[in-house]
């Protein structure tokens, strides 16, 4: 008999633990990339059940995976081969508790996918504003502990930005409830930071209070074509200063991003009758319901065009087309994935500094491996990229799989002199250990750990132990 599974059954049941064979489908991220293996696999119904098995866990010192819809990129959610581990996987607390229109909030549990949290919120005539690619599938749980950022950071902020309060399972099984809806109180320390992008390292998220916004009642999409990514920052700085606001999301396309949009997704189609080597897509939303927000789309386009910056473009006409140019970038991460192998970078940097960055990182892989495929794109109005690596075609994977570690290394050695960070809002994942010490100072991992160690049960901090 296996006591400690057998107080895993008692806590969440013995149809919600699973083991072997039918643990397999959470024991693999979302690209194939990591697999690992589990004790088990657990599914609890509520914060309680959390708890609980967080207790059984240190009892018989057992290391503990969080997982939610398991759509990250960087293996943060699957477990190291060794076994050890048990997996939580908390899409059963799926929940939404309370929905506040007059104060602007919403409080869902961790395993709410973020598409059924825009659905509440446009229930309450709401919005919230975080929107990704896996928005589908993707938990808040997950969302919060990596930070994620999405389309519309230019205006709303990272998740960060947009969380009230949290409810959290601490390391030794005690439940910290900071579910507060303020947007006002400074009774001391903000704990609900420490555990937003901290990869659930610190404490499981099982519920969260977020940010509503007033629905905007106008959109208009834009697609346009540059010759380079300085073009998109000069692009950006115009469009910020006519557009103010207005301006929600400003997204670059690579060529070789969109050839393989076009390639892998059926019913994909080019935008624009030629080809360019870079592409903007930019959106302006208001909440006015008599702006007009049609004739600054127009007139936007109509400028741009003229100044030299873009070399071709179109506003969607309506929503099907929007929809259909959104498709196409949201669909980049997939269409690589049916390509094969790939390396996966999410950097950030400032802003100003992307163009001589690409045109260096370009130059120096072009001489490491001539025809390797750079698949970038992303949130150019936060300095986030997407810098992904494809084989050259009709290339074998094995090589880039030997060298991907190199490769990989020549990129985040370029971003730290650039002045970025080699995680914008992925995470770390699996490269935890070994990486951050190289891209952290000694002073900077020091207050990780004594931050880490102050925390009592209860989730308070002795300031004397910090500081």
């Amino acid at each position: 008999m296996d006591a400690f599974l057998d107080a895993v059954r008692a806590i969440v049941g013995p149809t919600h633990c699973l083991c072997g064979e039918a643990a397999a489908p959470y024991l693999t991220d979302w690209r194939g990339r990591y697999t690992g293996s589990a004790r088990a696999v657990a599914f609890p119904a509520d914060t309680a059940e959390v708890a609980a098995l967080v207790r059984v866990c240190v009892d018989a010192d057992v290391p503990i995976v969080p997982q939610g819809g398991n759509t990250g990129l960087c293996g943060g959610a699957t477990p190291l081969d060794d076994g050890r581990a048990l997996l939580i996987q908390l899409s059963r607390l799926n929940r939404i508790r309370h929905v506040d229109g007059g104060n602007n909030a919403l409080t869902a549990e961790a395993g709410v996918t973020l598409a059924a949290v825009h659905a509440a919120a446009e229930a309450a005539d709401r919005q919230f504003p975080l929107s990704l690619a896996s928005e589908g599938s993707c938990e808040v749980g997950g969302v919060i502990s990596t930070n994620a950022g999405g389309v519309q950071v230019l205006r709303y902020g990272n998740t960060r930005e947009l969380v009230l309060g949290l409810e959290v399972v601490l390391p030794d099984g005690q439940i910290w409830n900071g579910l507060r809806a303020l947007r006002k109180d400074n009774t001391g320390y903000d704990l609900k930071h420490l555990f937003i992008g901290a990869e659930g390292t610190l404490g499981i998220v099982t519920a969260a209070t977020l940010k509503l916004f007033p629905r905007p009642v106008a959109t208009r999409t834009v697609w346009l074509a540059i010759p380079h990514p300085m073009a998109a920052v000069a692009l950006l700085g115009q469009m910020r200063a006519r557009a103010g606001d207005r301006l929600t999301a400003f997204e670059l396309v690579s060529r070789v991003s969109l050839d393989l949009v076009l390639q892998h997704m059926p019913g994909a189609r080019d935008p624009l009758p030629t080809v360019h080597p870079w592409y903007v897509l930019a959106e302006l939303t208001d909440t006015v319901r008599d702006a007009s927000l049609d004739a600054m789309a127009e007139t936007l386009t109509a400028e741009v065009l003229e100044s030299g910056l873009v070399q071709d473009g179109t506003v969607a006409s309506s929503e099907a087309q929007a929809r259909a140019l959104w498709a196409l970038r949201e669909h980049i991460s997939e269409a690589q994935k049916r390509e094969g192998y790939s390396i996966k970078h999410d950097i950030s940097l400032p802003v100003s500094a992307i163009p001589d960055f690409l045109d260096d990182v370009a130059g120096r892989l072009e001489q490491v491996w001539p025809g390797l495929r750079i698949v970038c794109f992303g949130h150019l109005g936060d300095g986030n990229l997407h810098y992904n690596l494809s084989l050259p075609v009709s290339a074998d994977n094995a090589g880039l799989i030997a060298r991907s570690s190199d490769v990989s290394g020549l990129v985040h050695d370029r971003v730290h002199r650039f002045g970025g960070s080699i995680s914008a809002e992925h995470g770390i994942g699996q490269l935890k250990r070994g990486l951050l010490p190289r891209y952290k100072s000694e002073v900077e991992l020091d207050l990780m750990r004594r931050i880490k160690a102050a925390m009592d049960p209860a989730g308070r901090m002795n300031p004397g132990k910090v500081l």
